[in-house]
């Protein structure tokens, strides 16, 4: 199914979708050497049909940025929980094939495995595009953990069902966790060592910190842009 026809689904159908693409699932680990590592991060309005996707290319381990892409698209598939990867997956592949490099490993703000049909967008995405992917959350979807230590970089697995969903991983004192777990093609324990190593002093990995700042950017210039538009009448 194409991205692009997303919005046409109902609820149900993409439910049934996901448990579709949660069979072509493979959590594995990662053999090959991670050069370019890349985050990603999307921003919307839930009561807005416009999305804004971004994604930051880093060298790795140095994480020396060295390429971004951007996109603004549309979507009138439904707010929903579990099921936003359709509002975000298409935005997101738009802003994928405007770069000129792909990246080695992509890390999305987001879930993976840790969803309660296992496909969160990080899923979801890497298997669309066959991507390794990790999903680093700032909040939790599923899975029950007993609050990690805190001292920088104590985690705690999270289980859902009996099944090692993700790991809450205290990426700063004094902070709340982060969630992470594998999307595709990576295992867990490469994604927690991934993140840690992309940790650079603040509660976010900095691949997702600076997408987090290129949507922000993105979206405060389209506003201006609106604004501009509507001030010529």
């Amino acid at each position: 199914m194409e991205p692009a026809g997303y919005e046409h689904l109902t609820p149900a159908r993409a439910i049934a979708y996901q448990h579709e693409l949660r069979r072509q699932l493979q959590i594995k680990p990662l053999e090959k050497t991670i050069h370019i590592i890349a985050g990603s991060d999307i921003s919307f309005n839930k009561y807005s049909e416009v999305v804004y996707a971004g994604i930051v290319l880093f060298k790795y381990p140095e994480l020396n940025i060295i390429g971004n892409a951007t996109a603004i698209s549309r979507t009138s598939f439904p707010y929903i929980s579990g099921l936003l990867a359709f509002r975000e997956v298409p935005a997101l592949l738009e802003a994928w094939n405007k770069l000129e490099i792909k990246p080695d490993l992509l890390v999305l703000d987001g879930q993976g495995i840790a969803h309660e049909r296992r496909m969160g967008i990080a899923a979801h995405f890497g298997l669309i595009t066959n991507v390794p992917t990790i999903g680093s959350a700032k909040s939790r979807l599923t899975g029950k953990y007993e609050e990690p230590a805190n001292e920088l970089f104590a985690q705690s697995p999270m289980y859902d069902k009996g099944e090692q969903v993700g790991t809450a991983l205290r990426s700063k004192k004094n902070c709340n966790p982060i969630y992470i777990s594998p999307g595709h093609l990576i295992n867990m324990e490469q994604s927690v060592e991934v993140i840690k190593n992309c940790i650079r002093g603040y509660r976010i990995p900095e691949p997702t910190r600076q997408a987090h700042l290129l949507v922000n950017q993105l979206r405060i210039a389209d506003g201006k842009n609106t604004n501009n538009q509507f001030s010529m009448f």
